[in-house]
């Protein structure tokens, strides 16, 4: 059966490495259907909820890079169950993901939820555009009220992807989750000095009594 994701990934060195693990039979031998092509209701969701991911490209010399992207909220769009673009926004001023995926259209993204532990990763073909090029798809992806400079629209065309399992993923929350997580224990000292500020202006009238 396909095991999209790791049809991909699986490569003749993989297999020797996978051997010499001894875990070459968990592959080649997989029984379930997991092609994972188009992305579902969950996979959409998921996109929706992050504000960044990890890209990875190879040079023409083959080194390997990895990028962070970041943005706001859902900046990553799915634009249908096979097409996701975002706007690439002013970074460093190296381009080193442009300068590869212009001679390599190849990538995995990594998008991680740390407070969930979970990880969806995506292979893809990308393909660049310039932010005029179609002004109906860049006015539909691109928030007005983000302060970075938009350069470019980058859409990716969907391989495969795969859900990781949560080993090794440490849990770590923005500001925002944070906040969200603690409100009740914020609210409750508020609470709590309103009532200490009240017992003390008791007792301080009773005093002047």
């Amino acid at each position: 059966m396909t095991y999209g994701f790791m049809d991909i990934a699986i490569t003749p060195s993989v297999r020797r490495a996978q051997a010499e693990m001894g875990v070459d039979r968990l592959w080649s031998d997989f029984k379930g259907h997991r092609e994972f092509d188009r992305f579902s209701m969950r996979e959409t969701t998921f996109i929706a909820q992050r504000d960044s991911f990890y890209m990875a490209s190879v040079s023409e010399t083959g080194w390997p890079y990895v990028q962070h992207r970041g943005g706001p909220l859902g900046f990553l769009k799915v634009l249908d169950d096979r097409t996701l673009a975002f706007v690439d926004y002013r970074g460093n001023r190296q381009y080193i993901s442009t300068g590869n995926l212009a001679d390599n259209d190849r990538t995995c993204l990594f998008l991680m939820d740390y407070p969930a532990r979970t990880r969806l990763k995506i292979y893809a073909r990308a393909e660049k555009l310039a932010l005029d090029a179609d002004p109906v798809l860049t006015a539909s992806i691109t928030d007005p009220n983000y302060g970075a400079k938009a350069e470019r629209i980058f859409t990716l065309k969907l391989e495969a992807f795969d859900w990781n399992c949560p080993q090794h993923i440490e849990p770590r929350y923005t500001e925002a989750e944070f906040l969200s997580a603690s409100q009740h224990l914020i609210d409750k000292i508020t609470q709590l000095e309103r009532e200490n500020a009240s017992l003390r202006e008791r007792v301080d009238t009773r005093r002047e009594d």
